[in-house]
């Protein structure tokens, strides 16, 4: 998974950025609404069914902040993972903050459906925390949920890619489901889910090239 990981100038990063701007402007302008409409409501009429209903709401809890701020700090705390507690750190509050003031621009409502679904103990939380931008925490584009968990996925996934080369990869089920369980739960449309995976996928990938993550392998071989 090392090129995963790339710099600000890249190709790689320049394709990202064009990526997101443009779905951005679609979402921005309504031009995915019917497409949007179309697969929430598709999902709302199935939502029902107690067991995969559970299985979704803690899917989509496990990547609130709080939960993914304390993985980052217990990585922290261990010598050898340090680095990649510091990386990941970084990148959750800088993707919720990023993903709550970008929020506040495209100013997307949030699918306008009552979840019905089996009622679940915690709170559906909502992702979004953005100083001074009033309106923020009810918007829906782009979700911050996805971009963290893609952060989560492709950072312990390049950390994991030494020993395991293909094993890493299942690393990326997890914002694949946390990105569906989104959806499921009525809090995003699906594009939210997919510009908030590719804003997720520039940060993680700069983030851990500033941060020098490739040098884990490095200690690893002397």
């Amino acid at each position: 998974m090392q090129n995963w990981i790339f710099d600000i100038r890249s190709r790689s990063f320049v394709l990202l950025v064009i990526s997101f701007v443009v779905i951005s402007m679609l979402v921005y302008f309504h031009i995915t609404d019917s497409f949007d409409n179309l697969v929430i409501s598709a999902v709302a009429d199935i939502v029902g069914n107690p067991s995969l209903d559970i299985v979704m709401q803690i899917i989509t809890e496990s990547g609130d902040t709080i939960w993914m701020l304390g993985f980052g700090i217990l990585m922290l705390l261990i010598k050898k993972t340090r680095r990649i507690g510091i990386t990941l750190m970084i990148l959750i509050v800088l993707s919720t903050l990023l993903t709550g003031y970008i929020k506040c621009g495209i100013d997307r409502d949030r699918p306008d459906f009552d979840y019905e679904g089996t009622s679940f103990p915690v709170k559906i939380s909502r992702d979004t925390f953005a100083l001074f931008c009033e309106g923020g925490y009810d918007a829906s584009y782009p979700s911050g949920h996805a971009a963290r968990a893609i952060i989560f996925g492709i950072i312990l996934g390049y950390a994991l890619s030494e020993r395991f080369p293909r094993g890493a990869y299942l690393m990326l089920l997890y914002p694949l489901l946390v990105s569906i369980s989104r959806v499921y739960v009525l809090q995003h449309f699906p594009m939210d889910v997919i510009g908030g995976t590719i804003l997720g996928v520039m940060l993680a990938g700069v983030m851990a090239k500033r941060t020098k993550l490739y040098q884990i392998f490095e200690k690893s071989k002397t």
